[in-house]
């Protein structure tokens, strides 16, 4: 395909998209329909498209509508391009440009690819950072590896990577985070992930199983699961008995591969059979997932106020439920990939109003300036 084409096929995908479909689901079909596309041209195609929905909001605005047509306009006027060269019309070129593809500036909100009704609360939770997050947001996320303890040295798994040309450097948020620097494509092919010495998972994230008050010999819950990552990072930290536990048990079919190819032991717990006095439990709640906007733009569009709010009342439920099942002396533990206060320091302060005989100790907020998503973590005990 030529670049051309592929602005073409971008466009295409992204109607979709506005129309309703899921993107990864609308890329996954134009690539079936489209055989004659290499991995070069999908993989091409599919950044058009997420370059486009993190910047929805900026790029219609330069491109002069919301459609696909106007958001790869608009990309192409952001990157400082001259769109006639692209849009000509020849071959699989989009269509010669009209009238109704001026743009005009993206200024303020628009600028900065925000809806207006969160500005304020996230300028309430960032303060002079908001712009600059705001901006951060924009771009694609960097690949972060965990490399897992359990198997290798940090120093070794780098050392077996840069052996398969995949290049890293360290992050300072947790000992345990590569950031990927060349030939992301390379990794799930890779011998070092498919051993079980790294594991994809965003360096915050791997902060958040660092604060956590782990020692041999622990029974530990991850309350919401999900795929595992954070049940696998912590088998990994110590010696410990770990559960796992999702609200809908099918989120975690791949935990029992992941947990072999890992060395580890996870034992998978529904609801009806989960017990009681672990000394950690980990609630990685269901968030409006505002600080891993970059990996997932079209939560950025989708989340309105009545949804948010939805949120808080299931993020304070988990929080009241896990309570009841931590150990005495245990650590209960509260985390989002949210930088809304609302759910992140609103919500403890609510736990503490209701729970009296409980305190929280340690409380963080991982920033998208640090480089990886924004995230929150508060440790949670009960007063002695």
């Amino acid at each position: 395909m030529t670049p051309q084409a592929r602005l073409s096929a971008a466009i295409e995908v992204l109607d979709q998209i506005l129309a309703g479909a899921a993107a990864e689901q609308a890329l996954t079909n134009w690539g079936r329909a489209s055989r004659f596309a290499g991995s070069g041209d999908r993989a091409g195609v599919r950044d058009l498209v997420f370059d486009a929905l993190r910047c929805r909001r900026s790029y219609a605005a330069l491109g002069g509508a919301l459609s696909g047509r106007g958001l790869v306009l608009g990309g192409l006027r952001d990157r400082g391009l001259d769109p006639a060269e692209w849009f000509t019309g020849i071959g699989h070129a989009p269509s010669v440009l009209g009238a109704a593809d001026a743009g005009f500036p993206a200024e303020g909100n628009v600028g900065l690819d925000c809806p207006d009704w969160l500005a304020d609360p996230l300028q309430a939770a960032l303060g002079d950072d908001f712009a600059g997050v705001m901006q951060a947001m924009r771009r694609r996320a960097p690949i972060f590896l965990r490399v897992n303890l359990a198997k290798a040295a940090v120093a070794e798994a780098r050392a077996a990577l840069a052996d398969e040309g995949i290049l890293c450097r360290l992050n300072s948020l947790a000992k345990t985070a590569l950031e990927v620097t060349e030939n992301a494509r390379k990794i799930q092919n890779s011998q070092a992930y498919l051993s079980g010495m790294v594991e994809l998972q965003d360096a915050a994230s791997q902060a958040v199983i660092a604060a956590l008050p782990l020692r041999d010999g622990q029974r530990v819950l991850d309350y919401c699961s999900g795929g595992g990552g954070k049940a696998l990072a912590m088998a990994a930290q110590a010696r410990l008995d770990v559960d796992a536990h999702d609200v809908d048990p099918r989120r975690m079919r791949d935990i029992p591969a992941r947990a072999a190819r890992a060395g580890v032991q996870i034992k998978l717990v529904e609801t009806a059979a989960i017990g009681t006095g672990y000394d950690v439990i980990l609630t990685d709640v269901p968030c409006s997932g505002s600080g891993s906007w970059r990996r997932d733009p079209q939560g950025k569009w989708a989340l309105t106020p009545a949804r948010l709010a939805e949120l808080c009342a299931i993020q304070a439920d988990i929080l009241d439920r896990a309570a009841q099942i931590v150990a005495p002396t245990g650590t209960l533990a509260y985390a989002t990939c949210s930088m809304l206060r609302a759910e992140n320091e609103d919500q403890i302060a609510q736990f503490l109003k209701r729970n009296p005989a409980w305190h929280s100790p340690h409380q963080q907020r991982f920033s998208p300036l640090q480089g990886a998503d924004g995230f929150f973590v508060a440790l949670l005990t009960r007063e002695s």
